[in-house]
């Protein structure tokens, strides 16, 4: 059998723990962020910092953050070539 020492079991313990405040927290904003994109607020910054929250922890929320960071783009994008539209007329 394999002992391990109390050393290398906190630091499991830790590393465990650190994943769960950051996956807790990180879910928590999205979710806000979610519930806001139905009621008046700020949801997709909600959205984005929940997940870069998660990112620093998890690659799937990397990816993630990465297509949200584009899809805000295209949106900020568009709403420019709109409103440069309006100002012209």
């Amino acid at each position: 059998m394999d002992w391990h020492s109390p050393r290398e079991w906190i630091g499991v313990i830790l590393k465990s723990t650190k994943r769960i405040v950051v996956l807790v927290i990180g879910l928590a904003l999205v979710v806000g962020g979610i519930v806001l994109l139905v009621l008046p607020g700020p949801g997709l910054l909600l959205i984005i910092a929940g997940l870069a929250v998660l990112a620093s922890e998890f690659a799937w929320a990397e990816r993630l953050l990465d297509r949200a960071k584009e899809q805000a783009n295209k949106a900020k994008d568009k709403a420019q070539k709109s409103w440069r539209g309006r100002r012209r007329s």
